[in-house]
């Protein structure tokens, strides 16, 4: 008897197929609890009052430590060094109780040898029926990867310079060696980019009231920057705002400038006044970096801005660690410092003092906040003397009153005038209160012979 065409493939392809579904039914059949204990990442239920109440064998594992020493027996902060103890009680804590879920935060965990462990914790608080809350739901990644790629970019950068140096021994060589070590340049610019982007807002929010405008110099496009700014809210009538200059350049001064945007957005959120955001990153600074023998460091001015009513002015409150003085461009031309004595660098010492000042910005006057690459600009024929700060202020005295637009497009290209007497990364920061009227637009002065 003739089979029909076709008929003896199909049944050893459905034979096939079975045989392929129940092998990956197989491989499926994980439990929940298997699920939950082996994750890729750690897991963690606590009660309300922090006492841990379930722990999967990843972190237990990550952490060195026995299931039976910790559930019922440790709260969540006792897994924490001292400086992720004071961060969790100071602000991720409230921040918890008031949102009901943070994500992606950066904390340090301790192990049982002694060690440290980066970590970015996520939380969410479940709640009762009846909307009580009833405990902490926690996710734990490593975030030892983080470090590992900041590595990875000084790595790719010092091959690319042993490149380079290969290159002028052998002619030979010497093309191919050209070649790749702008192939890795180019990678290593892309992947600084987006890193250095990663450290500054993208744009900034618009402030019912005020006028404001910003400016970024970067001073080489191969190298991380630490200076940084940013400007948000507080609450329905006040505003933050803060600029400052890391110590350092790469990926040290990258991981630095992270943690004190971070920090002093998470700050003033807690407790608004300028002193006290200062005082909390001085804190997590000199936990986080001096005991390693690097200590690690940054000056900053940070303010709160509340714009008045019908554009009757703006009252603001500033602190400054150790950072160059706010400039105030008045509304009759006067161009005038607003010092803020006795504030010392941030993160050097347990406790530093704040410089503070406040002050009311009338229709058309402009605060403008700088970091030093301004006033430490190289000048003069042989490229020795510095800028300073008695020239700035003759600029800006010169175009006041002018708005924070204006005063930033002329800080631009003064900038762009320095060449490469610039060469140090720069922020400029501008806010203003609008002029009800602009009075008429000076004349340009013929240039000097």
């Amino acid at each position: 008897m003739n089979r029909p065409r076709g008929e003896g493939p199909e049944r050893s392809g459905a034979g096939d197929r079975a045989h392929t579904d129940a092998a990956f039914t197989a491989l499926l059949e994980d439990s929940a609890e298997e699920l939950y204990e082996s994750a890729p990442c750690g897991y963690l239920s606590t009660l309300m009052d922090g006492t841990i109440a379930k722990i999967n064998a990843t972190l237990l594992d990550w952490l060195g430590l026995e299931r039976a020493a910790v559930v019922g027996r440790r709260r969540f902060t006792d897994l924490l060094t001292v400086g992720g103890k004071l961060y969790h009680e100071t602000h991720f804590a409230p921040l918890l109780r008031m949102q009901g879920e943070l994500r992606g935060i950066a904390l340090e965990m301790k192990t049982a040898d002694g060690g440290r462990l980066p970590v970015l914790v996520s939380s969410v608080i479940k709640f009762g029926g009846t909307g009580e809350p009833l405990l902490i739901r926690t996710t734990v990644f490593d975030a030892r990867d983080r470090r590992a790629y900041e590595e990875e970019l000084l790595h790719r950068r010092q091959e690319a310079e042993r490149a380079r140096a290969e290159a002028e021994r052998a002619h030979a060589e010497a093309e191919e060696a050209r070649r790749q070590a702008e192939a890795d340049r180019v990678r290593l610019a892309d992947a600084l980019a987006v890193l250095q982007r990663s450290l500054l807002p993208d744009s900034l929010p618009a402030v019912p009231g005020l006028e404001t405008a910003v400016y970024y110099h970067t001073a080489s496009a191969d190298r991380l920057g630490g200076d940084f700014y940013d400007l948000f809210p507080l609450d329905g009538k006040r505003w933050a705002f803060f600029l400052g200059d890391v110590c350092g350049k790469g990926p040290q001064a990258a991981s630095l400038t992270s943690l004190t945007r971070y920090t002093l957005r998470a700050a003033a959120l807690h407790d608004p006044d300028p002193a006290a955001a200062l005082t909390t990153l001085n804190a997590v600074l000199h936990d986080r970096y001096a005991g390693g023998g690097d200590p690690r460091y940054c000056t900053v001015i940070f303010g709160v801005v509340e714009p008045g009513a019908d554009g009757e002015g703006a009252a603001v409150h500033l602190a400054s660690g150790g950072h160059p003085p706010a400039l105030v461009l008045r509304a009759d031309g006067r161009a005038d410092y607003l010092p803020t004595p006795g504030g010392l660098l941030v993160g050097i010492l347990p406790t530093a003092p704040v410089g503070t000042a406040r002050l009311t910005l009338g229709p058309g006057e402009t605060l403008l906040l700088y970091t030093d690459g301004l006033t430490e600009a190289r000048t003069g024929p042989n490229r020795d003397d510095l800028y300073g700060e008695d020239a700035l202020r003759a600029f800006a005295a010169d175009r006041a009153p002018a708005s924070p637009q204006e005063t930033i497009a002329a800080l631009t290209g003064l900038l762009e005038s320095f060449g490469d007497g610039l060469d140090d990364d720069t922020a400029l920061l501008a806010l203003g209160v609008p002029a009800a009227s602009r009075p008429p637009e000076r004349p340009t002065p013929p240039p000097t012979p």
